[in-house]
């Protein structure tokens, strides 16, 4: 604010309360007091025109030193802006100097360029002569060669190509042969720690269970019963279960004969009620068979709905309920199928389990792997492709769907967990103990083993050993050499590899023997 008007304002406040202060004086008071009010008033506006004077110096000397100070910061500013331009100006011309030293360098090296390439043209016009007469003493040394060996060039070098040939072939059999032994070993490693663990963990509740085929009777008078006259009974018995029975000399016995376990599991309860009742007659035998026939169907539905409860699987079909309890009265090499099935399941979700997979998807594909066994309807498919089918049928899970119908490889595997099934399914088969293997399949298999080798040229004989877990083949010295005999070896397992069906392991053995015989007389 102006400094008079700070003294006008100060002023008329002055004289305002001077007047006030009159007025009350000379109202309350004689003219005396209207003079030392004025007097006092008097006073105070002095004292307000120092204060003003004073006020007025103090702000023009604020003022002053306000000046003095923007001036010394736009001095600074200035100096700072001049020596950021000389900075610059110093800055640009360094880059000056610099660009001109690299334009003379350049100079310098495209002359020094074009004096390497005129050396180097002058270089290669004498190394294309140089070639011109190798190419020329090549040409007559071949000329040379070709009239020693009697050999074109061409024929020489087919002979050289061929040999290398044989040679790399050899040293990439060896090759190949070390690093498949190697990465075999360590797989093999890896591979049995994971399925001994899987095993450890798991045992199967009953190994060996053969169907019932015989039906036994107290004494051989019961024989004729169930015959019956003009054997109206016997005829009764197998027009109602579906089953033969053949009775023979063999003491206290009938033997029940039919290709459906369960059919024969019915007659024989079947029968045993018949014996025990007594009463043996058309109408009580197909009244008995009935009953019977509903309660094996009642007690099949509770064995499924028992065995899934037991492994924990959730939401499978009733119709796939049922054909897992009929699991139960069927075997397979002598192997009880259920009990099978069930230590496939368990084996599954352990080492689903190991590999980080979801082990309750493997168990329901290792329990479902082998539905396709037990059919209700005879058919010409495969009971992987059956069980397959089923499967889909009955709204099973992709997965578990390709792991029933992979587990023979007769379907390209998808998932992960169907080489898992596979590999489960071949231990609980191959455990010692577990399944009857046939004698004439063994020979066959044996002789199968046996013809394979006996197929390569250079095999003199081939003898399958240990119970075919090795095959040992002799060759002819003469026609099969060393390097020969290691591709042989390993020719021959990859070919029972990839043809043959066979538990465990095969050795392959070639044996190369050269005999030099003189007699001295």
């Amino acid at each position: 604010m102006d400094a008079n008007l700070i003294y006008i304002i100060i002023g008329a406040v002055a004289l305002v309360i001077g007047i006030i202060a009159g007025k009350l004086i000379f109202a309350k008071n004689t003219q005396k007091q209207i003079e030392e009010a004025n007097q006092q008033a008097s006073k105070i506006i002095s004292e307000s025109q120092t204060a003003a004077e004073n006020l007025k110096k103090e702000k023009i000397l604020e003022a002053k030193e306000k000046f003095v100070q923007l001036k010394a910061e736009h001095d600074k500013e200035v100096l700072e802006r001049n020596r950021k331009l000389s900075e610059a100006e110093s800055r640009i011309k360094q880059k000056e100097q610099s660009i001109n030293q690299k334009s003379e360098n350049l100079d310098k090296q495209s002359k020094e360029n074009e004096a390497i390439k005129e050396n180097l043209n002058r270089q290669i016009e004498v190394v294309n002569l140089k070639r011109t007469e190798l190419e020329k003493h090549q040409e007559e040394h071949i000329r040379r060669l070709e009239k020693i060996a009697a050999l074109s060039a061409e024929e020489a070098k087919a002979q050289l190509i061929e040999s290398l040939k044989h040679e790399a072939q050899t040293q990439a059999l060896a090759l190949q042969q070390e690093i498949i032994d190697d990465a075999r070993q360590k797989a093999n490693k890896e591979a049995r720690k994971l399925i001994i663990q899987s095993i450890q963990r798991t045992a199967a509740e009953q190994a060996i269970e053969n169907s019932i085929t015989v039906f036994n009777l107290e004494s051989d008078e019961i024989k004729g019963q169930i015959i019956g006259r003009e054997g109206r009974n016997i005829r009764a018995i197998e027009a109602a279960t579906g089953v033969d029975l053949i009775v023979d000399d063999t003491p206290e016995a009938i033997v029940l004969s039919s290709f459906d376990p369960l059919r024969r599991e019915i007659a024989r309860l079947s029968l045993q009620r018949l014996v025990t009742d007594g009463r043996i007659h058309p109408a009580r035998i197909e009244e008995v068979v009935e009953k019977t026939r509903k309660q094996i169907e009642e007690q099949v539905m509770e064995i499924g709905e028992r065995t899934v409860i037991e492994l924990g699987i959730h939401g499978l079909h009733k119709e796939l309920i049922r054909i897992v309890g009929k699991m139960r009265f069927r075997s397979s090499y002598g192997q009880n199928l259920l009990m099978h099935s069930r230590e496939v399941a368990n084996l599954c979700a352990i080492m689903a389990s190991e590999l980080g997979l979801n082990p309750k998807l493997a168990k329901r594909a290792g329990l479902l792997h082998d539905i396709g066994k037990v059919p209700d309807e005879e058919t010409e498919l495969s009971h992987a492709l059956l069980g397959m089918k089923l499967a889909e049928k009955y709204g099973e899970n992709p997965a578990v769907v390709n792991a029933i119908g992979a587990h023979h490889d007769e379907v390209e595997m998808q998932y992960v967990i169907s080489p898992i099934v596979q590999a489960c399914d071949a231990i609980s088969g191959a455990r010692p103990g577990a399944r009857r293997e046939i004698m004439q399949q063994y020979l066959q298999r044996i002789k199968d083993l046996e013809n394979l080798a006996m197929a390569y040229p250079g095999v003199e004989k081939a003898y399958a050993i240990q119970a075919g877990r090795e095959l040992r083949v002799i060759v002819e010295a003469d026609k099969v050499t060393d390097g020969d005999s290691a591709k042989l070896s390993f020719e021959i397992a990859q070919k029972i590899q990839t043809e043959m069906t066979y538990p465990g392991q095969i050795k392959v053995t070639v044996i190369r023997e050269k005999r030099a015989v003189n007699v001295a007389r």
